[in-house]
């Protein structure tokens, strides 16, 4: 079937995961129409009508391909013909390591970049609902700021709420570096396995030298379209918690109860912190009941001061900000597409993915899945162990449903290498980094080789 008759994807939100899923769409050969909601109907936070328009920071982060996970995700997209990547790297600007552009140089490259595609019809208006079955291809990738009738559009049609409050995000903490001279595996009262939390305990000085760091702490300010956003009350930051009572997050999250330190039996904590599997690998940790809007830097002294967390690696720290989610390991399938509807997907941070480049390399798949779809072809999802393919997985089943949150791409996500020295030992540190980065990349080629040769 020529184009020109080829039925098109409708990509729902233009910007950096809708932008990128059309460029995807359209180098294969498949028609599409971009339907962005602006200028006819703005947002709190974009000032321009601009596609890809990047409304917080300039940066993409780390460049560092071989030692920074987000770096590595810069350069498998750039293999895979990046529209967001090649503006990017247009309009670089000074930075270090890291990959900032000139915002408005980026913004128009892309837009210009789409405007030029014969295929790429772009539609400025609102689309108030999810649709029916006459568009039978579909990418929703408005991002947390989906309009509100189309997040009620949402929620009726997954059964499952779009958060659209203050959403808070508990820190996450790598597991190799937790010290567990201290900490312990434990479930309260032994239930489940038995062992489904690890534990680190706080004595009574300790506990209340950790809430008098808590309600000292600085935290960060809300912008002013956040202000009249109402914090969940199932979900309130840490240090809230904290300063309602100094007993309250003893009697709360902290709760030392069915607990029993085996490094000290005889002693009773007055507070215990605990730590649940964030993802099925179990190389992720998050720390229960620790949402919090303290500032990155107070997060990582104050909560250092917990006995096993002293050396504390971050995956991911926390944040309270308003957000628009869906369960995306509960609700979608391999290739982004909803279980009870797989031809509607979603991509970009309505997905859980935080962070830009994240969102663009969800729009990236999204657009290529749908693309073999349209040409009569299985779409094929990348390796498991590459920087997109551990990020897909972990927002269509590698997270915990019951606890997914947004998620910037780590190093935490991947299989572990399984590769020893002789010794028997596997890379630590950089070197633990700079192999799973060559194993990705590796893979990454034979799975894009593979892909071009089932498409000739």
């Amino acid at each position: 079937m020529g184009s020109a008759r080829m039925n098109p994807v409708h990509i729902i939100g233009g910007g950096l995961a809708g932008s990128e899923a059309a460029w995807q769409a359209v180098r294969a050969g498949v028609p599409v129409v971009l339907h962005e909601m602006r200028p006819v109907r703005p947002t709190e936070a974009h000032v321009t009508d601009g596609l890809a328009e990047l409304v917080c920071s300039n940066s993409l982060r780390s460049d560092d391909a071989e030692h920074n996970a987000v770096g590595l995700l810069h350069e498998e997209m750039r293999r895979l013909g990046s529209l967001i990547m090649r503006a990017a790297d247009t309009h670089r600007v000074p930075a270090g390591s890291a990959l900032a552009v000139d915002r408005v140089g980026f913004s128009r490259a892309v837009q210009e970049a789409l405007e030029a595609e014969p295929l790429v019809t772009i539609q400025r208006e609102e689309v108030p609902a999810l649709p029916d079955e006459a568009w039978d291809s579909v990418i929703v990738a408005t991002g947390p700021l989906t309009s509100p009738d189309l997040a009620r559009s949402i929620r009726e049609t997954t059964g499952e709420d779009a958060l659209a409050f203050f959403d808070a995000i508990a820190p996450i903490v790598y597991t190799e570096s937790i010290d567990f001279s201290k900490a312990w595996f434990q479930s309260r009262y032994d239930k489940g396995d038995g062992a489904d939390y690890i534990n680190c305990p706080l004595t009574g000085d300790e506990y209340e030298a950790f809430v008098d760091a808590l309600c000292g702490a600085d935290t960060t300010a809300f912008k002013d379209w956040e202000k009249d956003t109402p914090y969940f009350e199932g979900c309130l930051p840490v240090e809230v918690m904290a300063g309602r009572g100094r007993r309250t997050l003893a009697f709360g999250p902290l709760k030392p109860v069915g607990l029993t330190n085996p490094h000290d039996p005889q002693t009773k904590p007055r507070a215990v912190v605990q730590l649940r599997q964030d993802n099925a690998l179990g190389t992720l940790y998050n720390m229960v009941g620790f949402q919090t809007k303290l500032t990155h830097g107070e997060q990582k002294r104050v909560f250092r001061t917990i006995p096993g967390l002293e050396g504390a690696e971050f995956a991911r720290l926390g944040g309270v900000h308003r957000n628009t989610f869906i369960n995306s390991p509960k609700l979608l399938h391999r290739t982004l597409g909803l279980k009870t509807r797989p031809n509607l997907r979603f991509a970009g941070q309505i997905t859980g993915c935080e962070g830009y480049v994240e969102s663009a390399a969800m729009g990236l798949l999204a657009g290529r899945f749908a693309a073999a779809e349209r040409l009569g072809r299985t779409p094929s999802p990348p390796p498991s162990t590459t920087a997109l393919g551990a990020l897909l997985g972990h927002l269509t089943g590698d997270a915990m449903p019951e606890t997914f949150q947004p998620m910037n791409v780590n190093f935490g996500l991947f299989p572990p290498i399984e590769a020893a020295d002789a010794g028997g030992r596997r890379p630590r540190g950089r070197d633990r980094k700079q192999a799973l980065s060559a194993r990705a990349l590796k893979d990454l080629d034979a799975w894009l080789g593979e892909t071009r040769a089932a498409a000739e």
